[in-house]
């Protein structure tokens, strides 16, 4: 009798949905596409739009230019506000630099600041929970820097005072991961008892709807690869929940051939996703190349449905050339 020969396990891919781009990525990227269209470059934009190199890449070629600070935007000119948010300072800046702006701002991060400020000519101490250094932070510490104390994750909590323990409120930045952040809740109450949560939740439906399809996948797969790049927040909260899901290995990568093929030893299950701010396209040259190593089998992983849109800025329909120059006096 001959040997036989174990059948080796089918390759299949989980494709998670809802994935890549939410309401306030699409509506940011298009601001840009729009305002180069009705306005012609250059467009500056303060900060990356979103955190996606293929995408900052793209508007670049097609003539926005990226700055690090308002003061590098020549006076007289456009400049748009990135999704993620900035500081009254930075409106102020604009304005001593006669610039015509477009805000691009993500609602839901808009809805945190408003929410910073109310609670603050409220005089409630604010405990913005988050990551330090991160813009959305930023911007958002700097609706109410004398209110804001910034909780790095749970680790933090024991270093956080506030003046009266009963006029406590927290919010969190919108990229966090859901259990994370309910972790460093749930420290903050033992802490402050009388801590009160905001009116409605901070962390983006976008993200929550993303880390759910991943928990979803993640017993199943041996590898899970979000697509996203290494300074998208809820992009590496993926890779974390699909670990803490129970993913044998989970990875990140901008384009497929960063993908590394000794990932794939051993392996039958590859689960796929990606972050907010990614476009289809990227996961589809996923799709591709584990096509062309036999994980030609694609199961959809669907978590929530999705409808929720943002209409454009509303300075796309005025004429900002000519305010700028009118501002600058040319």
């Amino acid at each position: 009798m001959g040997r036989m020969t174990a059948t080796p396990p089918a390759r299949r891919v989980l494709l998670a949905a809802p994935r890549g781009y939410c309401a306030g990525v699409d509506r940011a990227v298009i601001a840009v596409e729009k305002a180069l269209e009705q306005y012609g470059a250059p467009i500056y934009v303060r900060h990356e739009i979103v955190h996606n190199k293929y995408v900052v890449q793209t508007l670049e070629k097609k003539g926005a230019i990226f700055v690090d600070e308002t003061a590098e935007v020549p006076e007289g000119s456009i400049v748009m506000f990135s999704a993620h948010g900035v500081a009254p300072i930075v409106h102020e800046e604009a304005a001593e630099r006669k610039l015509a702006t477009i805000d691009a701002t993500c609602p839901l991060v808009t809805k945190v600041h408003k929410e910073a400020v109310r609670f603050a000519k409220e005089d409630y101490d604010i405990l913005l929970i988050g990551h330090e250094g991160h813009e959305e932070v930023i911007g958002t510490s700097g609706e109410a820097p004398d209110h804001i104390t910034l909780v790095d994750g749970p680790g933090d909590v024991a270093n956080v005072e506030v003046r009266n323990p009963d006029k406590v409120v927290w919010l969190s930045q919108t990229t966090l991961s859901v259990d994370e952040t309910m972790e460093t809740v749930d420290a903050l109450k033992t802490k402050f008892p009388g801590l009160i949560s905001p009116p409605s939740d901070d962390i983006c439906y976008a993200t929550q709807n993303r880390q759910t399809a991943v928990k979803q996948m993640g017993a199943e797969a041996d590898l899970v690869i979000v697509v996203g790049s290494k300074n998208s927040s809820n992009s590496v909260r993926l890779v974390e929940v699909a670990l803490g899901a129970g993913a044998g290995d989970a990875h990140l990568v901008d384009f497929a051939e960063e993908i590394d093929e000794a990932w794939l030893e051993g392996v039958s299950t590859v689960g796929v996703t990606s972050g907010a701010s990614v476009p289809e396209v990227l996961v589809e040259g996923v799709l591709e190349w584990l096509s062309q190593r036999g994980f030609e089998d694609v199961e959809i992983v669907k978590a929530a449905e999705e409808s929720i849109t943002f209409s454009l800025p509303k300075e796309l329909r005025r004429d900002l050339r000519a305010e700028a120059a009118e501002l600058s006096g040319t």
